[in-house]
């Protein structure tokens, strides 16, 4: 047994032995390091290998703490649910988190009692900045907007009169399903086009930018929900340069931009010259949802506009959350999160892949991305797509019916929609097998 092994070994035992509880502190890498006669880099070794079976986890410059136990890990199967989309229970830095809520309370407590800029936490906005340009988007402080999630600035951006004075939304077809809500509530009418495996019809995109009198595009170009695909690089151009050439804003809603693995794959931010691209960003979905927290990066000509309605709706979002997460992104724990969750959803698309390859799929059509959340299904013709939802109930396999993601009375594709992200392996094993068997049932 090699020595990292038998330091993993050693630990296991402190656990079993409740020497080492939920929470607490491993020993320092220089006493572990004295106590097994190895180099540090052994210890670093097996810590490491702990911390990537979700074991422990580490705190910058603060070392290594024992996971708490999650109770999902002793969940029965009563249900699959598909539906969700949330990220991993397990993937979640409570801890950490908690470490920089704390912090942000005594660096911030003079602010946590009164009104700040509705524009955002100066630092927060500061840190932005760096963390934005790692990922090829780059912008300034001042164009970067602090939000109560995403959520906020699409109701926003819907309700605010544009400089193009146009009033239509495009959506994809199938899209984000809130979208479609947010939309009808404010009273704009809302236009599909057709978004499948292999995008989008570009001499629509451009009749539709020509005559359609369109305000803005809402677009998910990478990772999209709930196709799970993502456009091409030569795509992204096609966009944006339609929508320089007709005078068309896009909305760019970046949910899932952290955990790409191809870093040649660019939002369509960078691509945009004539400042028509609006960069939206959710912190909630590949980090943690309760956070709400959004951020929106906007041109000279929307700012004004946007701050007002801001202001109007709340004034300013969380000061606590906002510090939190200023310290979280600064200190590298953000930065070493994402790492983790990069590798644990591209394993669980590689279960998808491994289930579809494995099992019986005549006459399904399908496309399984490399990483994500979503895995889209186009069904045969024969399948009822209400029937094979009331027979998944009766087996507790909860997916979404299509009609979810389209336009209100719109012809929606014969297909469905699985959600992976919060599920273990072995649900999802499970449950893509009843929904397979179920649908070689009703071909």
């Amino acid at each position: 047994m090699k020595k990292y092994e038998i330091i993993i070994k050693y630990i296991e035992r402190l656990v079993k032995s409740n020497e080492l509880s939920q929470g607490d502190k491993l020993p320092p890498i220089r006493t572990m390091s004295i106590k097994f006669n190895c180099n540090k880099s052994t210890v670093i070794r097996a810590y490491k290998e702990l911390e990537t079976n979700h074991k422990i986890y580490s705190i910058p410059k603060s070392g290594y703490y024992l996971v708490e136990k999650n109770n999902l890990e002793t969940e029965e199967y009563n249900c699959i649910n598909f539906s969700e989309v949330m990220p991993d229970p397990k993937l979640l830095p409570y801890r950490e988190f908690n470490h920089c809520v704390n912090r942000a309370i005594e660096l911030y407590k003079s602010n946590l009692f009164t009104y700040i800029n509705t524009q955002g936490l100066d630092s927060l906005r500061n840190v932005l900045v760096s963390h934005f340009s790692n990922q090829q988007i780059f912008t300034t402080e001042d164009r970067i907007f602090i939000t109560s999630g995403s959520q906020q600035a699409l109701s926003i951006l819907v309700k605010m009169p544009f400089p193009n004075e146009k009033n239509n939304i495009l959506v994809e077809q199938p899209t984000y399903k809130l979208m479609n809500g947010l939309a009808k509530i404010n009273g704009h009418r809302l236009i599909g086009i057709n978004r499948n495996y292999n995008g989008i019809d570009f001499d629509e995109l451009e009749t539709l930018f020509s005559k359609g009198d369109i305000k803005f595009f809402y677009s998910i170009p990478r990772y999209h929900n709930p196709l799970g695909t993502s456009y091409s690089e030569k795509e992204k151009i096609k966009i944006v340069q339609l929508a320089e050439k007709y005078n068309v804003y896009i909305i760019e809603d970046d949910y899932l931009g952290d955990i790409q693995i191809n870093k040649k794959e660019l939002p369509l931010f960078y691509y945009d010259l004539s400042n028509k691209v609006i960069y939206l960003k959710s912190f909630s979905k590949a980090f943690m949802p309760g956070i709400r927290i959004g951020a929106v990066i906007l041109h000279d000509e929307l700012r004004k506009e946007f701050l007002k309605h801001k202001r109007y709706s709340d004034l300013n979002t969380s000061v606590l959350a906002q510090g939190a997460l200023e310290i979280f992104i600064n200190s590298g724990m953000y930065s070493n999160h994402i790492k983790k969750a990069r590798l644990e959803y591209k394993k669980k698309m590689d279960c998808v892949r491994q289930c579809f390859k494995e099992l019986n799929t005549y006459g399904i059509d399908y496309l399984i991305p490399e990483t994500g959340f979503f895995v889209w299904i186009n069904l045969p013709k024969k399948v009822n797509i209400n029937v094979l939802i009331e027979k998944l109930l009766k087996r507790k396999i909860y997916i979404l019916h299509p009609k979810e993601f389209y336009i209100e009375n719109n012809l929606y594709q014969n297909s469905l929609s699985i959600c992976i992200s919060k599920l273990e392996k072995e649900k999802i094993r499970v449950g893509i097998r009843m929904i397979l068997e179920e649908i070689t049932k009703l071909i």
